[in-house]
């Protein structure tokens, strides 16, 4: 498993072959598992998107949030609030009013989302170009 981790953690910032390593020598994970576990989710970057543009009430981030139900809207944003990267203010109104809203450290998170974004965007065209290739390349192996 320590290897795994020591193996993607050589990757290079940017997939630069010449750039500096990253390696986590101190702990087995860095704690990149539960990072990776809460971002790598269906739904949390989403949210963590839609809530980078201000603060947003429940009804409001469900509607952003294209098909995600009222029970996984309320996992998510609890388990982002448990890591520190929400806040949930609720106003003492009848019917309460409950608002959502990124913490310092969730907005640190945006412009990592926004550069993953970005290197999407940028290599669509060569991802779909190297999924065509490859799908070719199985129907002719079997």
């Amino acid at each position: 498993m320590m290897d795994d981790v020591k193996e993607a953690e050589t990757l290079m910032p940017g997939g630069d072959p010449g750039g500096p390593v990253v390696t986590c020598d101190d702990h087995d994970d860095c704690g990149i598992r539960d990072v990776l576990d809460r971002l790598g989710d269906k739904w949390s970057v989403l949210v963590v998107v839609e809530l980078a543009a201000g603060v947003r009430r429940f009804k409001e981030l469900q509607r952003a949030v294209a098909g995600i139900s009222q029970r996984m809207l309320t996992l998510t944003v609890r388990r982002l609030e448990r890591d520190g990267l929400v806040t949930r203010t609720v106003h003492p109104t009848v019917p309460p009013q409950v608002d959502y809203e990124l913490t310092e450290m969730g907005h640190s998170l945006t412009h990592l989302i926004k550069g993953l974004a970005d290197w999407s965007r940028d290599h669509k065209s060569a991802i779909t170009a190297a999924r065509a290739a490859w799908d070719g390349q199985e129907r002719h192996e079997r």
